[in-house]
């Protein structure tokens, strides 16, 4: 039934792998993959000569040397100790639901102790390249056929990810909840090491490749926006401030100080406020804000009446209030503008580009502001031609973030506390241009208090799982708006 393919570099596990395999007598040939000539000997196998594990070549052998109708890919060099039946029980639901890839929770193995690994299931708006489906993928051999007779592309990095997007437009994409197999830990760091991954300057060529890729696969999909867009017009509408700063707290004593100096020291010719919403913090956060607030007329104090409140509400209250500016500049309270200049670069790219929304760039710090890798975040994958699209793929669009507000109270911010920036900003996206700044005008700083610093694989999936069911939400949107425009 069975055709395994395995990444290998001499590592003496693969070989318990293989005999592992080979005693369910599911599987007819296994194959390893690799980029050095190999001189140990492997028992029950061939080996394939690869330029690289993910490319499009790789995909191309694979379907080559296939001669059963399910090949099993194993995307990590790691040892794999699979459960009862396991392999039948992937064979069965792959049939059963005439799936073309089909994945599972998995164990994973650190130090001697096994731990649950689940994964979560996949969706329209799975787009993310970095998505999780563990290290074995059982794909359907007609799949990889038509993918290859098709294929229009070479790619040296994105192959599978054309791979498994070309797989989702004809077939489903089946995650089994059970715990199949276990497999050893290949990477370690916490959450908060690995988030910066895709925008690593080093990555660059790999993330040019995974933005043709799904390009191509939204304008297949009729997701694909072309580089059209409404202008603002901002002499519409009269406010009393230029521009406000908004800061949404909850018990963050050790950084809002900081935050809110970093606002009041900013340079401009034009009005602007700062707006804190305090969100009944408990640990001396709100006396830090009062103290301000008390001897700067521009510090505006807000506790919200409600008590339901996320980030995304807080974000609500202080856009929809009286206070508010013509643009809404986004400030974490982690975080500070490194410069007196930040606010008036913003407001120049709103002027300069009738925009709707701006993202600009930041370094990565420790809590001490001295500057941590991978240093600029920039975001150059966000570009004016195509930004809208890849914003698709990726998981974050930069920061800061500023909004033009008669169009942030139009559409309105999601009340929850992780990706309704994301969320917000791929809604403006449909209809507007965002402008882009890529010097630093931001320092983003990275300490045991952020929210996202070590998360458990199940708040891991959990904000995955909604990233994910955001750009659900919007290809289904986007795909309304191509449609009424024909």
């Amino acid at each position: 039934m069975i055709t395994a393919f395995l990444p290998f570099s001499g590592n003496d596990y693969t070989q318990k792998t293989i005999n592992e395999l080979i005693k369910t007598g599911l599987v007819e040939k296994v194959y390893l993959l690799t980029q050095k000539e190999v001189k140990t000997k492997i028992d029950n196998c061939e080996v394939i000569k690869i330029d690289s594990l993910f490319s499009t070549n790789t995909i191309k052998s694979l379907n080559n040397h296939s001669v059963t109708k399910f090949i099993l890919f194993l995307t990590q060099e790691t040892l794999v100790e699979f459960g009862q039946f396991a392999l039948e029980r992937f064979v069965s639901v792959a049939q059963d639901c005439s799936a073309g890839l089909v994945y599972s929770d998995y164990y994973e193995i650190k130090n001697n102790l096994r731990s649950a690994h689940p994964v979560i299931d996949y969706q329209v708006g799975s787009l993310r390249d970095d998505f999780d489906f563990g290290p074995l993928l059982l794909i359907r051999t007609d799949a990889i056929m038509d993918y290859v007779k098709n294929l229009q592309t070479n790619y040296d990095f994105a192959g599978l990810y054309d791979l498994r997007l070309s797989i989702s437009r004809s077939y489903s994409l089946i995650r089994i909840p059970e715990y199949l197999y276990s497999t050893v830990e290949v990477d370690t760091r916490k959450s908060g090491e690995k988030l910066f991954d895709y925008v690593n300057p080093k990555n660059r060529n790999v993330q040019i490749e995974m933005e043709k890729a799904v390009t191509e696969h939204l304008k297949k999909i009729g997701t694909y926006l072309e580089p059209q867009f409404e202008e603002v017009n901002d002499t519409d509408v009269q406010f009393e401030f230029e521009a406000s700063v908004i800061i949404p707290v909850k018990n963050r004593v050790r950084t809002i100080g900081d935050a809110i100096a970093s606002v009041l020291k900013q340079k401009t010719n034009f009005p602007f406020n700062l707006i804190v919403v305090d969100n009944y913090s408990n640990d001396g956060t709100t006396e830090v804000i009062k103290s301000f607030a008390e001897k700067d007329k521009r510090v505006v104090h807000i506790i919200p009446e409600r008590k339901d409140l996320g980030i995304g509400g807080c974000w609500n209250e202080g856009a929809h209030s009286k206070y508010c500016g013509k643009y809404a500049v986004q400030l974490d309270s982690d975080d500070v503008y490194p410069n007196e200049s930040t606010l008036h670069k913003i407001v120049d790219v709103f002027k300069k580009e009738k925009c709707a929304m701006v993202v600009g760039s930041y370094t990565l710090t420790d809590v001490n502001l001295i500057e941590i890798p991978p240093g600029l975040i920039d975001h150059q994958e966000w570009t004016p031609e195509n930004g809208r699209n890849n914003a698709l793929r990726i998981n974050g669009l930069g920061a800061p973030r500023a909004f033009y507000t008669p169009v942030l109270r139009e559409i309105k911010i999601p009340n929850v506390s992780y990706g309704e920036d994301y969320a917000l900003g791929l809604a403006i996206s449909r209809r507007y241009q965002i402008g882009r700044i890529y010097e630093p005008i931001y320092m983003c700083r990275r300490w045991e208090g952020n929210s996202d610093a070590a998360l458990s694989v199940e708040r891991l999936n959990a904000n995955n799982f909604y990233k994910d069911r955001i750009r659900s939400f919007e290809v289904l949107a986007r795909q309304r708006f191509n449609a009424m425009k024909k």
